[in-house]
């Protein structure tokens, strides 16, 4: 998921809007969990609804449900909202048209503030779903600074 995230500039390719590394997300609900609460099932009542706006998730822009390929050419990065909205439906049959991609040097969805945060707080490491995240993105910081 993150190499798509990257390769779109952690862009929503349907409305344009930029998107936020989902483990940043976590953080932020980490020290502000009054103001920006985190629901374990996105649960839209408990937790804060930027997670819906801001996290990306990947779509198929040709959906499989209507033979569309499962691989790569087919796969964009998008909000969860928009993911959810699209669902099975065609870009024609929603009049959506598919953006450019993002670049990732201009906008990088916040992900090397997580990876400071996390070296700034190693304890944030003792989380399972931080520490699969940290690990791909220090992998993709790698990658991408050859």
């Amino acid at each position: 998921m993150t190499k798509i995230f990257v390769r779109d500039g952690f862009i929503d390719r349907y409305k344009g809007t930029r998107l936020i590394f989902p483990p940043t997300l976590r953080i932020i609900s980490k020290l502000l969990p009054l103001d920006f609460p985190y629901h374990k099932n996105g649960k839209m009542s408990e937790g804060h609804f930027a997670y819906w706006e801001l996290f990306p998730s990947i779509d198929h822009v040709n959906p499989v449900a209507r033979a569309g390929d499962d691989n790569e050419e087919n796969w964009v990065c998008c909000s969860m909202l928009t993911n959810s909205i699209k669902s099975n439906w065609t870009l024609e049959q929603l009049g959506w048209d598919l953006l450019p991609s993002g670049n990732f040097s201009e906008w990088d969805g916040l992900m090397p503030w997580y990876i400071d945060q996390v070296d700034r707080d190693r304890s944030l490491l003792e989380n399972p779903y931080l520490r699969t995240w940290h690990r791909v993105a220090v992998q993709v910081m790698k990658h991408n600074a050859r």
